[in-house]
């Protein structure tokens, strides 16, 4: 089976605004100009005041942003409310309770300190889609030449929710059965010094767990450096050394996840998505029957589900667009093996500590340890290459490099997958085969990228 995918974006990419912080994108002028044409966007459809939440990580460059986002939102008239930092599910949560308009993330996520970005929510809690990205990115390029500002009194004003950590905690807790107790536990959280360095560990002793937290002091400079999520290596020695049931790595906005089970091995999005996938197909929860993931998902997730009567629905890379065929197709659980996973019935965007939670959950009805647990999926080997290119040529162009592909593409059949996809954000084909034989995949994967190598020549 093979696949191909593309990606061509501006201003936005495939998670919002990002860039070095101070470098243009992500300079507080243009910062400020998308706060306002944010808020324009806002204030078109309803005759009213409103209200956007904006939160934001731990990076030094938040509080600079942030106040450039603010200041844009107020001067096209629309309410602030500031949640400080929290995670990013945390903003989309409190965007719904609050009926605020639209919720905004000042962070870059994973990437390094230097970087950082804005994500923004609809009134729904849900990313925005391209359509909607687009005309706040026109409205961005023309605000210089006299968009529409607040005067007097409809200037908008900016207030501080002091509880934001108390309503986001509460929302995750309602996740869980009221009749479950995770009394007894012992959990170790890696926070990444990142946006959940409160709120995780706080969340974990709420319900009766014994924590131990890595990754909770931030200086502005630490988030992501060497913990979380990217880097579980501490997390895995820790939860053997402590005697933990698991380990929680997070990401810097907290809304991807990688676990450690009891044994200190790693256990990542596929994995979470075939172990809670399996149990709500057994209990009747799975909507449609199907999880959705993207190309790069394990093919052992999809022979889990397959044997159980499920069925894996595949989308293009990126937590967004598998949030929008969980919406078009009404599925109720799905993510990536990069650990963005999304339970619908409860958030409306990836979210790392409630993705924990419904393992714990888990693991205490079942009396069983994650280790057993995640034996419902026998990954494939997979082999991923970058081949670094000068142009992103049709593929469909370079005929060797296509001869190579369905060649292989036939030899690997039902039993494996061939993927090669541009990268979205750096100069790299990537190439990714999976399939039985870890030595056959690994010749196959050089052979394309050969052909690949050659073909730019052609």
């Amino acid at each position: 089976m093979r696949e191909l995918v593309s990606s061509n974006r501006r201003l936005f990419g495939t998670d919002g605004v990002r860039g070095v912080a101070n470098v243009e994108p992500m300079t507080p002028e243009t910062v400020l100009r998308l706060g306002a044409a944010l808020g324009v966007q806002c204030r078109r459809t309803v005759n009213r005041r409103v209200r956007v939440v904006i939160g934001r990580d731990t990076r030094r460059s938040g509080e600079m942003l942030g106040s450039a986002l603010a200041a844009g939102l107020c001067s096209s008239g629309v309410d602030v409310l500031l949640a400080g930092v929290l995670p990013t599910p945390g903003v989309a949560s409190l965007t719904r309770l609050l009926q605020a308009a639209a919720g905004a993330v000042v962070s870059a996520s994973h990437n390094p300190f230097a970087d950082n970005g804005v994500k923004i929510f609809s009134a729904r809690g849900f990313k925005l889609d391209d359509e909607l990205e687009s005309e706040i990115e026109r409205l961005v390029h023309e605000s210089g030449t006299g968009s529409p500002r607040a005067l007097g009194s409809e200037i908008g004003t900016v207030s501080l929710l002091d509880d934001a950590d108390d309503r986001y905690r509460a929302a995750l807790r309602a996740t869980l059965p009221p009749d479950l107790s995770l009394r007894g536990m012992k959990i170790v959280i890696d926070c990444a010094h990142g946006a959940a360095y409160r709120v995780g560990p706080d969340l974990l002793r709420d319900l009766g767990t014994d924590v131990v937290a890595l990754g909770v002091d931030p200086n502005g400079e630490n988030i992501n450096d060497a913990a979380g999520a990217l880097h579980p290596e501490q997390l895995q020695r820790m939860v053997t050394a402590e005697g933990a049931q698991l380990g929680i790595a997070l990401d810097g906005d907290a809304d991807r996840v990688i676990l450690v089970d009891e044994l200190g091995d790693v256990v990542d999005g596929d994995e979470v998505l075939a172990v809670i996938g399996a149990a709500m197909l057994e209990a009747g929860t799975l909507r449609n029957g199907a999880v959705v993931a993207t190309v790069m998902s394990n093919l052992g997730l999809e022979k889990c589900l397959r044997e159980r009567g499920g069925r894996l629905v595949r989308t293009a890379v990126g937590d967004r667009h598998v949030a929008d065929e969980m919406v078009r197709s009404g599925c109720n659980l799905g993510g990536e093996q990069s650990g963005h996973l999304l339970f619908t019935d409860y958030a409306t965007t990836g979210d790392g500590l409630l993705a924990a939670l419904q393992v714990m959950r888990l693991m205490r009805q079942r009396q069983q340890p994650l280790s057993r647990l995640k034996t419902v999926m026998v990954r494939l080997p997979q082999v991923l290459l970058n081949v670094r290119v000068q142009e992103r040529r049709e593929l469909d162009s370079m005929p060797a490099l296509r001869r190579t592909m369905d060649r292989i593409t036939a030899a690997l059949g039902d039993r494996g997958r061939l993927l090669v996809r541009y990268s979205g954000t750096e100069p790299l084909l990537r190439i990714m085969v999976e399939g039985e034989a870890l030595d056959r995949i690994q010749a196959y994967a050089q052979e394309i990228a050969d052909a690949a190598q050659r073909g730019a020549g052609e």
